[in-house]
């Protein structure tokens, strides 16, 4: 299970990382505090804000959605 933490600052960067997100053929989650939902969803991420650390759970290998994290990544 690969864990990162990444922030989405815009709705332009919640749709980039959603994209990417339902391209990949394994599940992806996203982590805020103690709410848990499915990285693939456009309305659940926004759901739950933007300008706010997330930690992003998946146990694939996608090159572009790897590019997509990194991108986004949170220190």
């Amino acid at each position: 299970m690969v864990e990162r933490h990444i922030r989405l600052n815009a709705t332009e960067d919640v749709k980039e990382f959603v994209n990417e997100a339902t391209k990949c053929d394994f599940d992806i989650d996203l982590k805020y505090k103690r709410i848990l939902i499915d990285a693939k969803s456009l309305l659940g991420v926004i759901g739950i804000g933007m300008n706010n650390d997330f930690k992003v759970c998946y146990a694939g290998n996608n090159t572009t959605f790897e590019k997509v994290v990194k991108k986004f990544a949170s220190a």
